[in-house]
């Protein structure tokens, strides 16, 4: 038994020394480039101190050696689990200096380690730089310089290099930020700048900087790529990529020193000194893409497509799934959502976008796939044609267009018993979906300036304080002839011209009977009656002067002023001229239906001005409703944005943003109609055609829930607009008013419940739309929404360049603002929740 435990015992020990024995090795180490005159370590190392008979492999007559080899060991132990480990090595280091250039093979060293010989790895060294300035690099290399020298532009400085300075828009460009150095660079710090124009991805480089050997200009640098940034133009022209200033900190030696003072100060003889790197700027120039195709999905690069469907055969009410994959290299996260044209009678969902990308020196590589989700809601055969994906190709220079294979679906029976009634229901409603946008909005409107409304105004309050005069007056009814009487004035005006029209009238009577002196009266008195009337001057203050004056301030041109006087005089003239006395009758009289006719258009027109300044503008809108139904939709917009600069309306914005729509600027479309709705938030037609533009979009973001009774709340908000709660609070009011008089003056008891029950009614009503008024007033005073207007912008983790790119936008999106304090950054917020930050310049408020 004794026996086989020793024998146990001695079979273990011998596999823990073969063991250990082929855990040994000895490894060589040395720089893979130096330059020509330059010192450099050669190293041996083996893992274990029980080692004999060393040997280094023949040095190459290009390598002086100056010293070793010096020897060094270093041991440790450790305890884990109770469990006691010891490891040890050796180190053999030799200096050498490089004497020669080309690449050259140092051969394995060999030792031996518990009697077994071991060979070491070979090592290759490439020896650059050139015997005339060998001496020169000697201290310029990178080495550590004498503190106080100088540090020039030639001993460090930034190399900025595009891959291409001369592209189209959205064709990708690497930018390279590359480090030079003569000096020992401890440190570099610079931030990106903000390239205006681009859309840029920086890629993602170690945090450990690799220097190597670099000739340029006849001198030997250290040089390495400190970062590097795929910039997609977003706007065509000359686009300049602004200068970077980094600071850097290079080491210098102090080499006047003690060291003693040094040790025991705990000073190490070297110095920092700060060093600022100015890297250049760079310009691009950007061409604009050639005619683009109608069907442009944005893509710029090269790519392929395809698609894939589930199932080709399904029942009524199945959903199936259809795969579209665009892959390739370019601006992939930039381009638009393909287009699936599914039958009408199929619900759509949708889709689901994934990416597999990855950045490189040629754009984003890899490929995005979306996922359509359908249900046929009905029996019989169906196609689904091709999805055509135009791009530009940036190596032909040319579009190409590609198509997918198009589906041809078999849909049986579903297993539910549908009513053929319901589904002939369910088809004509499928009839009457729309396709399209619906059409402008004809016909005059009324303006309003940016920003203002009739409700909480001056004329709102005018018109509550004019109601409740109404009913005082109504209730204190003596006063009620006051009112009348004060609107004499008024009344002689308004029928000044039929007064005049009369008297004309009898007059040409008189010339028919050929009265001339009873002529030549009436036609006077109609003329000093009429503008006596209309300017309200009473008879005794009459004179051609004092009606030159009051036209004066009635606006009326000094044409028109001097035409009537000048009918007055000739009537007088010809009162008394001699000559016949028909055509002197008729003379007269046609001189007096023009002046009239004249002064009363031109105060009608200047009525019109001043009450409805809309009407100026109606034959601007009609023109620009003209140009939109003949297709010429570039003039429609330039019209409708002219009119929209005198004042707003729901219809005008609407209008513009049909325009926007058919000339495929989505965006602007967007915004057009988020204005429009705005000022008509229950306009069905806006809701309509914004839910039309919205469909165009990429992004596809699901709003968070809200509980039901705040949605019937915003739903009731939005039955109107402010004004149209303004005045419904209005009639409200004056409903009310009739109702408490009716309610204090009837004698019969049922009319006076009514007149005090619908009185209250009216009143609770009047308070209900001033405080949805007031909402909707409210939700018009602030500006915190707005619309993402370049292709594709990413949103921030915080406010600069810096900042961790946390998801992508597309342009047409719709965004809160919820930090506004900031001029170029601003803080917005999605409708599903998400936050983030965005250039201000990148999105349009609203």
């Amino acid at each position: 038994m004794i026996l086989n435990n020793r024998l146990l015992h001695a079979i273990l020990m011998l596999l823990l020394l073969h063991t250990t024995a082929a855990a040994q090795q000895l490894t060589a180490n040395a720089p893979q480039q130096v330059e020509k005159g330059q010192q450099f370590r050669l190293t041996y190392t083996a893992t274990t101190q029980d080692v004999s008979g060393f040997r280094i492999g023949q040095i190459p007559d290009a390598f002086e050696v100056l010293m070793g080899p010096s020897t060094s060991s270093q041991s440790s132990f450790s305890m884990v689990n109770g469990k006691t480990s010891h490891s040890s090595t050796i180190t053999y280091t030799y200096i050498l200096s490089a004497e020669k250039n080309g690449t050259f093979t140092i051969p394995p060293a060999t030792i031996s380690i518990g009697g077994k010989h071991v060979k070491s790895n070979i090592v290759k060294i490439q020896v650059v730089g050139s015997s005339s300035n060998s001496n020169q690099s000697r201290g310029q290399q990178g080495e550590t310089r004498a503190s106080g020298s100088n540090i020039s532009g030639a001993d460090l400085f930034i190399k900025v290099t595009a891959s291409k300075q001369h592209v189209v828009e959205q064709e990708p460009i690497l930018l390279t930020y590359k480090v030079y150095t003569l000096v020992r660079l401890s440190q570099l710090e610079g931030k990106m700048p903000d390239l205006k124009g681009f859309h840029t991805q920086e890629i993602p480089l170690p945090q450990e900087k690799s220097f190597k050997i670099e000739q340029y200009n006849g001198r030997n640098y250290k040089t390495v790529t400190w970062s590097q940034y795929v910039m997609f133009p977003q706007i065509t022209g000359k686009l300049e990529v602004p200068s970077i200033t980094f600071n850097g900190i290079v080491v210098q030696e102090n080499r006047n020193v003690d060291p003693f003072e040094a040790f025991f100060n705990g000073g190490s003889g070297y110095v920092e000194v700060k060093k600022q790197i100015k890297a250049p700027g760079i310009s691009i120039h950007v061409d604009p893409l050639p005619n683009k195709p109608g069907a442009f999905s944005g893509g710029v690069g090269n790519f392929s497509i395809k698609s894939e469907i589930d199932k080709t055969r399904l029942k009524a009410n199945d959903p199936l799934t259809i795969k579209v994959v665009i892959s390739g290299v370019g601006n992939l996260k930039l381009i638009k959502q393909p287009e699936i044209q599914f039958p009408k009678d199929f619900d759509t969902y949708d889709p689901k976008l994934t990416e597999k990308t990855h950045l490189t020196a040629n754009g984003l590589e890899g490929d995005v796939t979306y996922e359509y989700l359908a249900v046929p809601r009905h029996q019989g055969q169906y196609d689904i044609p091709a999805v055509e994906f135009t791009y530009f190709d940036t190596k032909t220079r040319q579009y190409k267009t590609l198509t997918t294979e198009p589906f041809h679906l078999m849909v049986e029976k579903g297993d539910g018993n549908d009513n053929e009634i319901e589904n002939f229901a369910n088809q004509e409603e499928l009839q009457l979906l729309d396709s399209d946008i619906h059409h402008i909005k004809v016909g005059d409107v009324i303006l309003q300036q940016k920003d203002q409304s009739f409700f909480a105004s001056m004329d709102y309050w005018i018109s509550i304080g004019v109601l409740l005069i109404i009913f005082i007056a109504l209730f204190v009814i003596f006063r009620k002839r006051a009112i009348e009487n004060a609107d004499v004035v008024r009344m002689r005006g308004k029928k000044a011209n039929k007064i005049a029209a009369k008297r004309l009238k009898k007059a040409a009577k008189l010339m028919k009977n050929n009265l001339p002196d009873q002529f030549f009266d009436e036609v006077l008195r109609a003329l000093w009656g009429y503008v006596g009337d209309k300017l309200n001057i009473s008879v005794e203050k009459l004179s051609r002067d004092n009606i030159s004056e009051r036209l004066n301030e009635r606006q009326v041109n000094q044409q028109t002023i001097d035409q009537f006087v000048e009918a007055i005089d000739e009537c007088e003239f010809e009162r008394y001229a001699p000559g016949d006395s028909k055509v002197n009758m008729t003379k007269v009289y046609n001189s007096a239906m023009t002046a009239i006719e004249h002064i009363e258009k031109y105060l009608v027109l200047l009525l019109i001005f001043v009450f409805a300044p809309i009407s100026s503008h109606a034959v601007s809108k009609a023109e620009a409703d003209s140009s939109y139904v003949s297709g010429n939709y570039q003039l429609a917009i330039k019209q409708y944005k002219q009119i929209l600069e005198t004042g707003v309306s729901a219809e005008l914005y609407y209008n513009l943003g049909n325009s926007y729509y058919r000339t495929d600027e989505i965006t602007q479309a967007i915004i057009s109609y988020e204005r429009a709705l705005r000022l008509s938030p229950a306009d069905a037609d806006i809701k309509h055609n914004l839910q039309m533009a919205r469909s165009k979009t990429v992004d596809k973001i699901a709003p968070e829930s809200e509980l039901f009774f705040v949605t019937w709340y915003h739903a009731v908000i939005n039955l109107m607009s402010a004004n149209g709660w303004a005045y419904l609070s209005l009639a409200s009011l004056a409903l009310a008013i009739l109702l408490l008089l009716l309610y204090l003056f009837s004698n019969p008891l049922w009319i006076r419940k009514v007149g005090f029950f619908g009185g209250l009614s009216a009143f609770l009503l009047f308070v209900v739309a001033i405080i949805c008024a007031w909402q909707q007033q409210y939700k018009m005073s602030i500006h915190d929404q707005a619309i993402i207007t370049v292709s594709a912008v990413p949103i921030k983790s915080a406010p600069s360049q810096g900042g961790k790119d946390i998801f992508l936008l597309h342009e047409g999106t719709k965004v809160s603002i919820t930090d506004d304090t900031m001029n170029e950054w601003k803080e917005i917020r999605l409708s599903d929740g998400k936050i983030g930050w965005i250039e201000a310049d990148k999105m349009e408020i609203i």
